[in-house]
């Protein structure tokens, strides 16, 4: 079960870069061309997400240190040590981002990349967040400051999917068509050097000064530099790190390499300088795969190893919205039945039911409750924020659960009510009633439904 973190209403990050729906988007635009808008086709601007004023913040104020900063100019990065240091007693390292020192590289004309934005600034954090759901592929974010009149990096062209959104100033963007068509992770432009500058040089497939407001999708491959004009400009680039069917080739391989046949030993006295005696082998074991990949059994093997793999590395690279432990603890501790709870957002877990246990599964944990607990389960992983007392469970047993799932982390208080705001409710009963909850038991005495808190397990 998944959830977005979109409240009803919220627009999708997805139509707040590109003009058309997701649908024509991902049939004639995704990984095939870029998109170019103006702001006044997306009706809405980023201000919310990012501002010139954030990146004084975060530069003078939030102790950065390398690698979340980058500096460059005129195409070559500077060393760490120009713009970083130590931050003082008690803080000596010297990989903090010195604000002095970023300031006289940047007077000196050298753009500043803030790295992983959607791990340090909120506002990016849920966006980026929503865009990956959306997608289906993990993002990140970083943020481009360019003094007046500068260059920050020579042509190139990224191997992930970007979107680009122009915060303030304006920039020129010259972008060309790829020389190396949908690069993998592991075929950077500088493999194709020579080639990208020769294309670069040419004719651009868009030449654009982008504004405040303006957007970019540009697939993965295609060639751009930009040039910041008259003032300070501010772009957030979204990087899109697309999975791709080479990922769907190595997992069919690896499945498909487990029979006898591609278990063998080369021939006694193989020789891998003769041509001829490497050529029938590679014939031999080509044979083998396409016979291996033929059979339904081992079609289906790779169906399921496929889906697990990308489900497994989807939960590593977007991880769930984090959780304010001490406000999570006071919240699972005033918990009443008019508490409003909802899924984590981003939260990616998987339900499994046996006779008696319904379990909550986790990257790292599982969470088993009993199976009376299955309806609510379902209910509070349905990313729709609800009231406790909604619960298909006696209010009792329903606080039982929404608590072990909010302890756990499964659940957070929705719409940033505090969790205990229910003024019917006898706060003594609960508090009491801890104890109860602990053993299980209903603070009449009688069995919960829910038989207790259930049991959390390490995986």
């Amino acid at each position: 079960m998944t959830t977005d973190g979109r409240g009803p209403g919220d627009r999708s990050a997805l139509s707040r870069c590109v003009p058309v729906d997701r649908e024509r988007f991902a049939t004639e635009k995704w990984g095939r061309s870029p998109v170019f808008t103006r702001a006044a086709d997306l009706s809405g601007g980023f201000s919310d997400l990012f501002s010139l004023d954030a990146v004084d913040e975060l530069v003078s104020s939030r102790a950065l240190r390398t690698p979340f900063v980058r500096m460059a100019k005129e195409g070559a990065v500077l060393p760490p040590s120009r713009f970083s240091g130590p931050g003082g007693f008690g803080a000596e390292v010297g990989d903090q981002l010195d604000s002095a020192k970023v300031l006289t590289e940047f007077a000196d004309g050298a753009t500043l990349v803030l790295q992983g934005l959607h791990r340090t600034w909120p506002p990016i954090a849920e966006f980026s967040r929503r865009l990956a759901s959306e997608l289906g592929h993990p993002a990140q974010v970083n943020a481009y400051i360019t003094p007046a009149s500068s260059r920050g990096f020579d042509p190139h062209y990224d191997v992930h999917d970007v979107f680009v959104l122009q915060i303030a100033g304006e920039k020129h963007w010259r972008i060309h068509e790829p020389v190396h068509t949908d690069p993998l992770r592991d075929q950077p432009w500088s493999d194709h050097r020579d080639e990208v500058a020769a294309q670069a040089a040419g004719t651009p497939a868009i030449d654009e000064t982008f504004r405040p407001g303006d957007a970019l999708y540009l697939p993965r491959g295609w060639i751009h530099s930009a040039e910041a004009l008259g003032g300070v400009s501010v772009h957030l680039t979204i990087g899109v790190a697309a999975y791709t069917r080479n990922d769907v080739v190595q997992e069919a391989v690896a499945r498909a390499a487990d029979t006898a046949a591609l278990r063998a030993s080369l021939p006694l006295g193989f020789d891998p300088s003769d041509r001829t005696a490497v050529e029938p082998v590679v014939e031999q074991t080509v044979e083998a795969l396409i016979a291996a990949l033929g059979d339904p059994a081992t079609r289906s093997a790779i169906v399921d190893a496929v889906a697990d793999s990308l489900r497994r590395r989807g939960r590593a690279d977007s991880p769930p919205a984090p959780v304010r432990p001490l406000a999570t603890l006071a919240s699972a501790d005033a918990l009443g039945p008019q508490s409003r709870v909802v899924a984590r957002p981003g939260l990616s877990a998987d339900v499994t039911v046996e006779v008696e246990t319904v379990t909550v599964r986790l990257p790292a944990k599982r969470v088993a409750l009993p199976i009376a607990a299955l309806g609510a389960v379902d209910r509070l992983l349905d990313g729709r924020p609800v009231a406790i007392a909604e619960l298909p469970l006696d209010e009792r047993s329903a606080v039982v659960v929404a608590r072990r799932l909010l302890r756990e982390g499964v659940l957070v208080v929705a719409d940033g009510a505090v969790a205990g705001a229910d003024a019917d409710a006898d706060p003594d009963t609960y508090a009491a009633g801890d104890a109860a909850d602990d053993a299980g038991v209903s603070s009449d005495g009688e069995r919960s439904a829910t038989a207790d808190f259930g049991t959390a397990t390490a995986t």
